[in-house]
């Protein structure tokens, strides 16, 4: 498997020599309604990628105290610019908005997150993942694929994409037994772990010698220092890393997303 951080920047090279010479830039607008770390840490990721492929955004920071009724108001504005490519909102959200309201409220030709139902994207984190296995010549059908974590960010619709490729697909979850998941995790080939545990994954588990597992889990250990969900010497053929790992791809993701939707729109 070629390494996460080359992937990115061959992938990133190519989007930027896509639009070089363009007279009219792939916008995104990113909305933020927080001050959590990781979402401040992320933006700043995603600003970097945009400046590294030449493309243009706008960061729109709304106080904490915002209505929906404001914050779907904003949206909307976007919605109706010719100049703007997708939009964010980045989550979470405050208490007093209604998460799957504002998911709608993106319209599905701009919604580059893939939140939206209607959405013509795929999610960014089961897609960059998806797609990094493909580029990389992984065979999905008929591949015993397991994913433990049903959110709707990850688990679910990374459990649909890989139906989608033909895979044998076990979604495995807080209320699955310990024997039945050690029995299901021992046949797999693929396994996507998302459940915000830390280590949650270790070799008290058996695997195949040929088994790949790809780490969502972003967790900090007593150090501080970030960790996944799955030990770093898990005895399997291949791990993502953690962080430099699903974080770069869930990024690159919204890149291709943004730049579908600026080739589909011009």
């Amino acid at each position: 498997m070629e390494n996460i951080k080359d992937y990115t920047i061959r992938k990133k090279a190519e989007f930027r020599a896509e639009i070089e010479n363009a007279t009219v830039l792939p916008k995104l607008v990113i909305i933020q309604v927080n001050e959590d770390p990781a979402s401040c840490a992320y933006i700043k990721g995603k600003i970097k990628d945009l400046e590294e492929i030449g493309a243009a955004y706008e960061h729109v920071k709304l106080p904490i105290e915002v209505s929906e009724e404001e914050l779907i108001a904003k949206v909307n504005e976007f919605n109706a610019d010719p100049s703007v490519t997708g939009i964010i909102v980045q989550m979470p959200l405050p208490k007093q908005i209604n998460e799957e309201h504002i998911k709608r409220a993106v319209i599905p030709a701009k919604d580059v997150d893939g939140f939206n139902p209607l959405s013509t994207f795929r999610a960014a984190t089961p897609n960059g993942i998806i797609t990094y296995l493909k580029d990389n010549n992984f065979d999905f059908v008929g591949k015993n694929a397991v994913v433990i974590g049903r959110s709707n960010i990850v688990g679910r619709p990374a459990a649909q994409y890989l139906l989608d490729e033909s895979a044998n697909v076990t979604v495995l979850h807080s209320k699955t037994k310990r024997e039945d998941m050690e029995r299901y995790l021992a046949n797999a080939d693929l396994i996507i772990v998302a459940v915000g545990k830390l280590g949650f994954l270790d070799n008290s588990f058996k695997f195949k010698d040929t088994a790949i597992v790809v780490d969502v889990g972003i967790n900090r250990n007593e150090e501080g220092k970030l960790k996944g969900d799955a030990v770093e010497d898990l005895k399997v053929a291949f791990k993502t890393p953690v962080p430099g790992g699903v974080g770069l791809l869930t990024r690159l993701s919204l890149l291709s997303n943004l730049m579908k939707a600026y080739k589909e729109n011009k």
